[in-house]
């Protein structure tokens, strides 16, 4: 059976990750160092085929046997960690990279680097198209993890073009679902947690900054898509049904039949005031777009944090 490597396996998209090969008879070998990861993420998992390994991958990575696929999907990946752990962010994109990308070079396996929307900055082209360079301010508090992904993005295309590593390149956006920290700092689930508490749900700057949401069942797909394909150029994975921050607050106080107030805060610094994936390139070469409705989405992923709630975990 095909044995796959899962950096980060123990996150919120890793641990999907390692749901999705598990099912379909795939070895997997889940890695994470826990800093923004959760075992209880991945306890649920039983299988003979899957193991858990902690490790922190900006260290020499050491995997006996043969790997045929690698995803590296460890980093921070919310505004409140990379904030909070700047170097540590920095770190992981170049140091982890390079050691995944060793690994990759070393076991002759496929490597799909998990790389992000945040590479296009605060975009002056939208939607946003993978030929596009980005608006990224490297100097700024979000550079640290803007830059991170940009570096191994360039690191990526190094190894395959000088090395022959066979490499991919995702760039994900906004993807929510279960899994998720209510504390994470990201607007789905502090909007959900606001409104289940019933707290007030807070909109920063006016609202009128936009954002797209792919729940994260179609992300995996499409990550498995253009794992399975031939595209080594960076793609485009999300949903590009656009809409308000403001408009989103509202959706969620509906769903979850709260009557908390809307506030407005300050705009965080370098804040995109646009976010949507043109996926042309996904659907031609892959096949793929999103399936999952918001609402539907939503609802899953309100049920699930009503449980996390209730349950007084964080």
């Amino acid at each position: 059976m095909p044995r796959i490597l899962i950096t980060g396996g123990a996150g919120f998209i890793g641990s999907h990750l390692c749901d999705y090969y598990v099912a379909r008879g795939f070895e997997v070998i889940a890695m994470d160092n826990l800093l923004t990861g959760n075992v209880g993420n991945i306890a649920h998992i039983s299988s003979e085929n899957f193991r858990f390994v902690k490790h922190d991958v900006t260290n020499y990575i050491y995997v006996d046997g043969p790997v045929e696929y690698i995803l590296h999907f460890a980093s921070p990946a919310s505004p409140i960690d990379y904030l909070e752990l700047p170097i540590q962010t920095l770190k992981v994109g170049a140091l982890g990279t390079h050691k995944a990308l060793g690994l990759a070079k070393e076991k002759k396996a496929r490597f799909l680097l998990a790389s992000t929307s945040e590479v296009y900055g605060d975009p002056l082209v939208h939607p946003q198209r993978e030929d596009y360079w980005g608006n990224v301010n490297p100097i700024g508090p979000r550079g640290v993890y803007d830059e991170a992904k940009r570096f191994a993005e360039a690191l990526t295309m190094a190894y395959h073009r000088f090395h022959g590593v066979d490499t991919r390149i995702v760039r994900i956006f906004n993807t929510y679902g279960p899994r998720m920290r209510l504390i994470d700092g990201r607007v789905v689930p502090s909007f959900i947690g606001q409104a289940l508490k019933g707290e007030p749900l807070t909109v920063f700057g006016d609202g009128k900054q936009t954002r797209s949401f792919c729940y994260v069942s179609d992300l995996v797909d499409g990550i498995n898509r253009l794992l399975m394909s031939d595209e080594v150029d960076p793609t485009n994975i999300g949903n590009p049904a656009e809409m308000t921050i403001l408009e989103f607050a509202r959706r969620i106080r509906e769903l979850t039949g709260s009557h908390s107030e809307i506030v407005f805060r300050d705009l965080p610094e370098d804040d995109p005031k646009v976010r949507q994936p043109d996926i042309g390139k996904a659907r031609r070469l892959l096949g793929w777009e999103p399936k999952v409705e918001l609402e539907e989405g939503l609802r899953r992923t309100i049920e699930h944090f009503r449980g996390v709630i209730s349950r007084g975990a964080r």
